[in-house]
């Protein structure tokens, strides 16, 4: 009896940084904001952009421009930002994204996953689940739970407890 491959779609929520498309798995994603004002937090690392109020709770929002050591450039009216659901040391966080634009969504082949190749210091291949082309680009699959480091996330709590203490002396 001949055994049957099963194909298991994975959807992706695709965005841009730059010229570069990646994708976040949809199930990472919890919503798409407009850019907003972002508070700024004193001391925070560079890639974090502050913070934000989302109905009521204190979001940390980041720039993924700068965590992927790209090149920073002005928001415009497409720059949006990423609500993402992130587990790590067995604790779910919220963070926010910023990306330039955000495209579609993406039902992808599990078949159709090329294995990232080592691709130097520019992206750390360790958070790049795989890759996929569509017609002549590549799409950059990105483990959103494998690009903070422990030590970020740590940080997490302290920017939100710092930014609590901005809001309540204002």
């Amino acid at each position: 009896m001949e055994k049957t491959k099963i194909n298991i779609l994975n959807s992706y929520l695709t965005f841009n940084l730059g010229n570069e498309t990646f994708a976040a798995n949809v199930g990472n994603v919890l919503q798409i904001l407009e850019l907003t004002e972002i508070t700024k937090i004193p001391k925070a690392p560079p890639y974090m952009k502050g913070v934000i109020n989302l109905r009521g709770s204190v979001l940390p929002v980041i720039d993924f421009r700068h965590k992927f050591n790209l090149p920073q450039t002005e928001y415009t009216k497409n720059t949006c930002i990423i609500v993402l659901s992130v587990e790590i040391s067995d604790e779910t966080i919220e963070i926010g994204a910023i990306v330039d634009s955000v495209n579609q969504v993406l039902e992808v082949d599990s078949n159709e996953i090329k294995p990232a190749p080592g691709i130097g210091n520019k992206y750390k291949s360790d958070f790049i689940n795989g890759i996929i082309k569509i017609n002549e680009s590549f799409i950059m699959l990105l483990d959103i739970n494998m690009i903070f480091s422990t030590d970020d996330i740590i940080n997490l709590p302290e920017t939100q407890e710092i930014s609590e203490n901005i809001e309540t002396s204002k």
